[in-house]
């Protein structure tokens, strides 16, 4: 039942970080009336319930029946997607349920800010910081002293070759803010998760690169053929912020050990040469 309660949670969090998106660094109030963004109209109370009024108005403002983006919906339910993950892995310890959840509230403006502006902001990299700060302090007063140094350290490392990728390459490479991103989430894994998430988000950012523009070039040769297809456009700057965030709730969530992914399929990948070459 907790999780449950968690995810509606969620749900309403996430319509209040929808704002937050939409005002950072606009100079608005975030205690600003909402209003549709085509006819200026106000909401009503019913048309701001998290993802049922956006079911209910099929997408649609309900005086000018413009349509609303998508991305009010995908915040509320992935944000009451990833609380109710939180609630159920960390039930036992309510400290960690609640930091982590404020993480993820966090990482969802980081989010979906960075794939709009392809920037990251650095009040939102300072709040995780210190959230950062007060996961590691707590894991320290606990014990495991000598691990959480490693911790420290391989953030430290990851962290600083990330600033040099960014520094000799100009930015062409990687952006400041990715580098930035990356010590507190390190701060908050253990040393062989620091190394697993930012694998991850090399793997991720690749793979979606590499089937975007398979993507691309497949509509390219359909359009030839008059079969309709919607159009992929590939950004000359793709945002590395979001795959590290998702490569980060991979590792805490989930426990992905890119070693042990990578054992899986060195074996996978043995057993069917084998094969092949026995027959």
């Amino acid at each position: 039942m907790h999780i449950f309660f968690a995810f509606l949670f969620g749900c309403i969090i996430g319509s209040f970080l929808n704002v937050v998106i939409l005002r950072l660094h606009t100079g608005r109030s975030l205690n600003g009336r909402s209003h549709c963004m085509s006819c200026g109209s106000q909401l009503r109370a019913r048309d701001l319930v998290p993802i049922f009024s956006f079911l209910m108005l099929r997408g649609r403002c309900r005086d000018c029946t413009s349509r609303i983006s998508s991305r009010y919906f995908m915040v509320e339910a992935f944000t009451g997607l990833l609380f109710a993950i939180i609630a159920w892995q960390f039930f036992a310890t309510p400290f960690a349920w609640l930091l982590f959840s404020v993480v993820a509230a966090v990482l969802v403006v980081v989010f979906v800010y960075d794939l709009r502006h392809t920037i990251i902001p650095n009040e939102l990299v300072l709040l995780l910081t210190g959230l950062a700060i007060l996961s590691f302090g707590t894991r320290y007063l606990e014990g495991v002293r000598i691990e959480l140094l490693y911790t420290l350290a391989s953030a430290l490392t990851a962290s600083g070759i990330f600033a040099a990728l960014w520094f000799f390459s100009r930015g062409r490479l990687i952006g400041l803010g990715d580098a930035k991103l990356i010590f507190p989430l390190a701060l908050m894994l253990t040393p062989s998760g620091v190394l697993s998430f930012i694998v991850l988000a090399f793997w991720i950012g690749t793979a979606y690169v590499g089937i975007t523009a398979l993507i691309q070039k497949l509509s390219k040769i359909l359009v030839h053929i008059h079969f309709s297809l919607p159009r992929y456009t590939m950004q000359s700057e793709v945002p590395f912020g979001p795959f590290l965030i998702v490569g980060f709730f991979a590792v805490l969530l989930a426990n992905v050990d890119i070693l042990i992914l990578t054992q899986i399929f060195a074996d996978a990948t043995t057993r069917l040469v084998y094969n092949f070459l026995l027959h």
